[in-house]
């Protein structure tokens, strides 16, 4: 038996799949796209279950047995015609593994960021946003979800478990990147929500080990491109770009004492991010939108203290054309007006709802 015959032969399945927003169109080439750790794999499992077998190939690209042996695409169209191959899927592709695609009926590839062609329908895959997570655990109710939230994060993985997320944090680290990738996603960490250069990261890296500029610039471009690294634009400063990193419960993961503001900051950006809503920073400010709504993470302040904080900013507001200021909080709700302009406050959880069923 031959590699490719291997690969049709064995039977995958997904265990307790629990369905994503997100799903693979029953027709046509496909490319399932999206940051290591958010599902794809598994979502393309749980979608061969209902394939024909006989008619589909699967292959992992990162699996073990192709470091030796040489896959190409005169190899994989001679097996798709002789056993009438109709779906073909590759499975943690990577730019360039193969010269050019086999023609087969369906092909459906898989990888971290988009393929350059335009004869596939792209299809992001993100993390978790907050339903989802809540519908990934049915032991979770809607009083203490925000909390189990906030300590698991957004990785499907991480969703899952039962109790500390730790051992599962380091087992995802040390198997989807290298030594000198950790290294730096731990310099990224200790500057999370920062405004920074790509200058600025390396020559924080340099000074804790050995490291190329030209290998950083390039890994920097990487992750920004597979959005594990997010730069967000300040329409109040201009000197470099507030960072994120995709996940706050990861973020926190790689860093010691980091404070539960920079988390629920993080958590309102992702959740916007997710939800493809262009944002700006405002400074220190918050985030704006296109419609110039403004979306201020303040997890417990009162009504008074940001009424207070309002009066003072009001002019800045009025600057930057800010229609209206949502205050996202973790169980706070009020709201008033200062002359003409609205302010509500909205917990996570119900903020979370509202711009899912916006998207």
């Amino acid at each position: 038996m031959n590699l490719l015959e291997y690969y049709q032969n064995r039977h995958y399945f997904n265990e307790n799949y629990l369905l994503r927003k997100t799903q693979i169109p029953q027709h046509g080439d496909v490319n399932l796209y999206g940051v290591r750790g958010a599902g794809k794999s598994a979502m393309i499992l749980n979608f061969l279950e209902d394939t024909s077998k006989e008619h589909t190939l699967y292959i992992d690209m990162d699996d073990p047995s192709l470091i030796l042996s040489t896959l190409t695409p005169i190899s994989l169209q001679q097996h798709i015609d002789k056993f009438s191959i109709t779906l073909l899927v590759l499975d943690h592709y990577s730019k360039d593994c193969l010269p050019y695609f086999p023609n087969v009926e369906r092909l459906i590839i898989i990888s971290r960021i988009k393929i350059d062609n335009s004869l596939f329908t792209p299809l992001e895959l993100f993390p978790l946003d907050y339903e989802e997570f809540i519908s990934f655990d049915s032991s979770i109710s809607l009083s203490n979800g925000f909390n189990h939230f906030l300590r698991r994060g957004t990785l499907p993985a991480m969703a899952k478990l039962q109790k500390s997320n730790s051992t599962a944090m380091k087992t995802f680290m040390q198997h989807c990147f290298s030594d000198n990738e950790q290294k730096l996603l731990i310099i990224l960490a200790q500057h999370h929500t920062k405004h920074l250069t790509t200058h600025q990261i390396y020559t924080f890296a340099k000074e804790k080990f050995k490291v190329s500029k030209d290998w950083l610039y390039k890994t920097i471009k990487y992750f920004t491109q597979e959005k594990l690294l997010l730069f967000i634009d300040d329409k109040y400063q201009k000197s470099g770009k507030k960072m994120l990193l995709f996940d706050f419960a990861f973020a926190k993961y790689l860093t010691i004492g980091q404070p539960f503001i920079m988390q629920f900051d993080t958590m309102i950006a992702l959740a916007l991010m997710k939800h493809r809503i262009y944002i700006e920073t405002l400074g220190i400010h918050g985030y704006v939108t296109k419609e110039n709504e403004l979306i201020i993470p303040a997890p417990f302040e009162s009504e008074e203290s940001i009424w207070v904080k309002s009066q003072s900013k009001f002019s800045l507001y009025k600057k930057h054309n800010i229609k209206k200021v949502i205050i996202v909080t973790v169980a706070n709700t009020y709201e008033y007006h200062i002359e003409k302009l609205h302010f509500e406050a909205l917990p996570f959880d119900e903020w979370s709802v509202i711009i899912s069923e916006e998207d």
